[in-house]
C-alpha cells in the first residue's frame, strides 16, 4: 500500500516504514503526527484519488528529528563593478518515519471536522468559504482574507 501526501507545499509518495524529510513541522522529536492531506491511496484493490483529498484517509508518522539541511551558498557578482555578496542558507526540515496508512474511516476525526460536519475549511477557496458562510447564515466581510473568514466561521460554529 502506498499514498501520495501533501505537506509543506510539496507532495511525497510514501509507504509504511519509509523515512522522509519534509518542511519543518511544529512537533518535537519522538512525538507522533498525523498527515490528513492525502491525495492518492494505492493498494492491491486499486487506486483511490481524492478531490482534492481522500476522505477518511490518514497517515500516522513518528518524528525522528528536526534539523537543518546542507548549506546553500548564494553568491551575487557583477562584472567590473567590484560587487560581490556572499550569503548562506540552511533549510530546516523534519524527518518522519511512516508508521501507518489508514483508510476507510479508521482514523479518529479531529474536533474541527466534527464541528464543521466533515467540512475542511482550509481546503476551500475564498468563493466557497463565502458561499458556505451564507448558507449557514454567518455574517462575514467578503473582502477579508481566507484565514479571517475561516476564523469567523469557526467562531460562529462554536
Amino acid at each position: 500500500m502506498y499514498a501520495i501526501v501533501q505537506t509543506g507545499g510539496k507532495q511525497y509518495r510514501i509507504s509504511e516504514g519509509d523515512v522522509i524529510n519534509v518542511e519543518k513541522l511544529n512537533a518535537e522529536a519522538g512525538s507522533e503526527v498525523s498527515l490528513d492531506e492525502v491525495l492518492v491511496i494505492g493498494s492491491e484493490d486499486g487506486i483511490k484519488v481524492g478531490k482534492p483529498f481522500v476522505e477518511g484517509a490518514c497517515i500516522k508518522a513518528d518524528v525522528v528529528e528536526n534539523g537543518k539541511g546542507e548549506k546553500l551558498v548564494i553568491f551575487k557578482y557583477k562584472a567590473k563593478k567590484d560587487y560581490r555578496r556572499k550569503q548562506g542558507h540552511r533549510q530546516p526540515y523534519t524527518k518522519l518515519q511512516i508508521k501507518e496508512i489508514s483508510f476507510e474511516g479508521k482514523k479518529a476525526e479531529s474536533a474541527e471536522a466534527k464541528e464543521e460536519g466533515g467540512v475542511n475549511l482550509k481546503s476551500m477557496k475564498k468563493a466557497e468559504l463565502i458561499d458556505y458562510a451564507e448558507k449557514n447564515g454567518i455574517e462575514i466581510n467578503a473582502k477579508a482574507t481566507n484565514a479571517e473568514i475561516i476564523a469567523a466561521i469557526e467562531a460562529a460554529n462554536k
